[in-house]
């Protein structure tokens, strides 16, 4: 058997699950916080212009379908991370379930690929967070200066609120899991209660006649309205949900991982499914789908949707909670970030650095400082629509890897105690590798030559460093 191939023994992974006292991570969280994890780490500005976006372009009022649709696909990733999250409650998600099932290189190559999705994308949140500070500063009538706002790279000097945001919410990770996840728990409480007001003031207001047509007629081109653009709609609306598998990279600080992580992963995937669908049923009852496609920025269909009610003043308010999603955001993904590197230091496929845990705050602080630091630069000096959808196809391929995972380990270890077991096993997992293969395939090929060029400096680290130092 190559070294490659060996794979992490289930005995010492429960053996971590276990392990208590100084230097090691501490169980803070209970199953509430991880849902409220889940839904930060989802509900991002995604909800407030994909779904006018979806409903202009392709799907009609029938937007809700495509939510449905694109939970359904989401939902079976989510079964087989809630099996595995349940069985190896340890930090690291998808990279420690495929070390136990497939072996040392398919766990460096998802390990390396989850810094597309947590660190990369914590960095472009932070980008359009910026943008959104600026606007919602601008309602105030204070405009920061262009120097300020903007990268080199589109004539400014340095993206500065994007740097600040990272360093602070970085602060907070090292301060501690149990403080984050209590400031996490507030901004999912504000973005939440300004989702939820918009739904029953916007209620009142529904004109039944802008559902009809429900499903808009085809076009004659693929995508464009009926059936085929209610299924184009769920691959953009996918999206959206991204975010939930980071609940996984807790699971060494939850309190009860059996139980809790499969109710944090799933729970937060039906809370979330629940209000974008109903979301989208106001949104496109207040104004008929064809206004949709006149926004000229991110906010227009929301704000759109509201100038069709007393309400005007409400479009602050939704400025606002796209500023909480972000922030919520950012701070899962730099918290997924790290746990994921603080698992592949403890295997020796990193260095011991981001293994070390702060003898009183006990998290990975030397991790999350690294991370601060890479994440501040690329946000302050890089234009965010450089590697947006590398984050996505960085997600698509842990969620491959990790329902691929599911087959193999009902095989190899049928007896292993689990706190959940995936139903329909292998059907689920089949089709959630069909789902997100098919999502991988629609996205552009720079998108794909970029994950390639990723992954050779992966291999070129893997070979070079982790094949020497691994434990495994």
């Amino acid at each position: 058997m190559s070294s490659h191939t060996v794979r992490k023994p289930l005995s010492v992974l429960l053996g971590e699950a276990k392990e208590e006292g100084q230097g090691t991570l501490k169980r803070h969280l209970g199953a509430t916080n991880l849902v409220l994890l889940g839904i930060g780490a989802i509900i991002g500005a995604g909800l407030f212009s994909l779904t006018g976006k979806v409903a202009a372009e392709h799907a009609g009022p029938a937007v809700t379908i495509s939510f449905l649709i694109s939970a359904i696909g989401c939902a079976f990733a989510g079964l087989c991370y809630a099996e595995f999250a349940s069985m190896i409650p340890i930090a690291g998600s998808a990279y420690t379930y495929s070390f136990a099932t497939m072996g040392r290189l398919f766990a460096w190559i998802i390990g390396w690929d989850l810094v597309l999705e947590y660190a990369v994308g914590a960095a472009t949140v932070a980008i359009a967070w910026s943008q959104y500070l600026n606007k919602f500063l601008m309602n105030f009538g204070l405009h920061l200066p262009h120097a300020i706002m903007t990268s080199p790279f589109e004539g400014g000097v340095i993206n500065l609120p994007a740097v600040c945001i990272v360093v602070l919410l970085s602060l907070l990770l090292i301060k501690g899991t149990k403080e984050s996840a209590l400031v996490n728990a507030v901004i999912v409480a504000l973005k939440v209660s300004v989702v939820l007001v918009f739904v029953f003031l916007g209620w009142a207001y529904i004109d039944p006649g802008n559902y009809d047509p429900y499903i808009p007629p085809n076009t004659g081109a693929f995508g464009n309205f009926g059936w085929s653009g209610i299924l184009q709609g769920a691959g953009i609306i996918f999206f959206a949900y991204i975010g939930f598998d980071a609940v996984s990279t807790a699971a060494q600080e939850a309190k009860n991982p059996q139980r809790d992580m499969p109710i944090g992963i799933l729970g937060s995937l039906v809370i979330c499914t629940v209000l974008y669908v109903v979301f989208a049923h106001v949104m496109t009852g207040l104004a008929h789908y064809t206004e949709f496609g006149n926004a000229s920025d991110k906010l227009a269909p929301v704000a759109t949707a509201i100038a069709h009610t007393p309400y005007v003043w409400m479009r602050q308010f939704i400025i606002l909670a796209i500023l909480a999603g972000f922030s919520s955001v950012i701070l899962v993904m730099l918290l997924g970030q790290s746990r994921v590197f603080y698992s592949m230091s403890k295997d020796g496929l990193l260095p011991p650095v981001f293994s070390e845990v702060h003898p009183r705050f006990s998290t990975p602080w030397k991790n999350n400082l690294l991370f601060m630091v890479f994440v501040g630069l690329f946000a302050g000096f890089v234009p965010g629509d450089i590697v947006g959808e590398m984050t996505s196809i960085g997600t698509l391929l842990a969620f491959v890897l990790v329902c691929i995972g599911i087959i193999i380990v009902r095989k190899r270890m049928p007896d292993a105690p689990r706190g959940f077991r995936t139903p329909l096993v292998p059907l689920v997992p089949i089709l959630g590798i069909l789902v997100c293969g098919l999502m991988m395939a629609a996205l552009p090929w720079d998108t794909w030559l970029r994950l390639v060029l990723w992954l050779a400096i992966g291999f070129l680290i893997y070979f070079r460093y982790s094949v020497k130092h691994a434990k495994y």
